[in-house]
């Protein structure tokens, strides 16, 4: 019986990391839902860009009061959770602060010091952000598009840190007032709950100190595992997948769309005066061409876009530099890639539940993604430029706006007439050719 607790740990351990491995399967399996696409090129740069704006947080500061906030809570939870190794440990074998033995006494304390002090920083960053959220009114936190679930969702997260900290002092002062009381081997320096806490703890009986030490350790590593099993569910899925969405971002010039190769063909194929336009095609190239032009389901987008649509951290820093956000139309940004979200979730569902996709009479298009949104879009690109994951939200919306085009021919009456004049006029502009040149001969 003595052993029951190791054991305890060792389920509660392998059921936790079991359930969050099971998760990130389903995520990996749903963006593969995707076409593939080819983001192997300039490896270097790569590994530069996922280092400065994935791990350095760069494009968080450029807002610097909620850059630095989140820098705290970022750099402080992850680095305090490296604690997680010597919880394990304890937990595995019965140790106690097994770190200490590796370390070395003096570098233990220093570690722990800087723990606890990092510990106090994400505190101060979760308070703020919650009543910044719920009461200081920022427009891009309050929006409509925010209201049930992801509302709820960001404050589950901030309360869960901010528990999961408390947990954090509460053991470190009673390990720390035991230590004082000669009980347990004095190892780690504790700046911040012993100054807080200790006072208070002092005054309680060894037996509940012992209960509070070991009820905060099951606590913290409790919490832990849900919080790392809650993150599937959550648009917090960014800790991790803003690893990848940095790395597989897209380092052309802003604004460069992709050519589709079947087109391109084609045009080749209509200027080649020696080309057979009735020839077969070449082994493997009608198996090659795409089903159809353009995005009218997640199917139709590629694994990028997919893997974009779950990192979404739904700050909504690109709505709020969205033009036509701005001016009251109904596009949000941030709205396009939580409906793509959804709707690879609610397609993933149908996978679980089938063994296979069974057409549901839905699509993205129409379904979640509405015409106007897509067209109120100016294609500026001040969303992807504002994103502080690299996310590209524009290129969903082109893709949907290339299929209206290509494969219902649903562009607006402007685009029409503007696409019109270029075939018949070589211009925009509706007039003849012959007056092309016109504005060469005026003096």
């Amino acid at each position: 019986m003595q052993y029951i607790d190791n054991i305890i740990f060792l389920i509660l351990l392998v059921a936790g990391f079991g359930l969050f491995g099971k998760s990130l399967l389903k995520i990996y399996r749903n963006i593969r839902l995707g076409h593939e696409i080819n983001r192997s090129d300039r490896k270097s740069e790569r590994w530069s860009t996922m280092a400065r704006v994935a791990m350095g947080q760069s494009k968080m500061v450029k807002r610097p009061i909620a850059g630095i906030l989140h820098v705290f809570v970022y750099v402080g939870f992850i680095i305090i959770n490296i604690e997680l190794v010597e919880i394990v440990v304890d937990g595995i074998f019965g140790t106690h602060r097994f770190l200490a033995s590796v370390f070395g006494e003096s570098f233990y304390s220093f570690f722990t010091a800087t723990l606890e002090i990092l510990a106090l920083l994400v505190v101060i960053g979760v308070v703020v952000f919650f009543i910044r959220r719920n009461f200081y009114g920022v427009k891009r936190l309050t929006m409509k598009e925010l209201f049930g679930w992801p509302k709820h969702d960001a404050n589950w997260i901030l309360v869960i840190e901010f528990a999961l900290m408390m947990a954090f002092f509460k053991m470190n002062a009673a390990d720390w007032v035991l230590q004082q009381r000669g009980l347990l081997h004095e190892l780690g320096s504790f700046p911040i709950s012993s100054t807080i806490l200790g006072p208070i703890f002092s005054n309680f009986s060894d037996g509940f100190l012992f209960f509070t030490e070991k009820g905060a350790w099951w606590f913290h590593f409790v919490g832990i595992l849900f919080f790392m099993n809650y993150l599937y569910y959550s648009k917090h899925l960014h800790i991790i997948l803003a690893f990848p969405s940095t790395w597989y971002a897209n380092l052309d010039k802003k604004g460069k769309f992709n050519n589709l190769d079947s087109v391109t063909k084609e045009i080749k194929l209509m200027m080649d005066p020696n080309a057979d336009p009735y020839a077969a095609p070449a082994e493997g190239e009608a198996e090659a061409a795409p089903s159809k032009f353009g995005a009218e389901d997640i199917f139709d987008l590629n694994q990028v876009q997919l893997l974009n649509a779950y990192s979404c951290t739904e700050c909504g820093r690109c709505t709020s530099v969205c033009p036509a956000n701005v001016t009251g139309k109904k596009l949000s940004p941030r709205l396009i890639l939580m409906k793509t979200r959804d709707r690879l979730e609610e397609v993933g569902r149908n996978i679980d539940k089938n063994g296979k996709f069974v057409d549901d009479g839905k699509k993205l298009l129409n379904d979640y993604i509405t015409k106007e949104e897509l067209w109120a879009c100016t294609t500026c690109n001040a969303c992807t430029e504002a994103c502080p994951v690299l996310l590209d939200p524009l290129s969903i919306i082109f893709e949907m706006r290339r299929f209206l085009v290509m494969e219902q021919s649903a562009a607006p009456q402007e685009l029409n007439l503007m696409m019109t004049n270029v075939e018949n006029n070589a211009a925009p502009w509706q007039y003849n050719q012959a007056d092309r040149l016109n504005w060469a001969t005026e003096n």
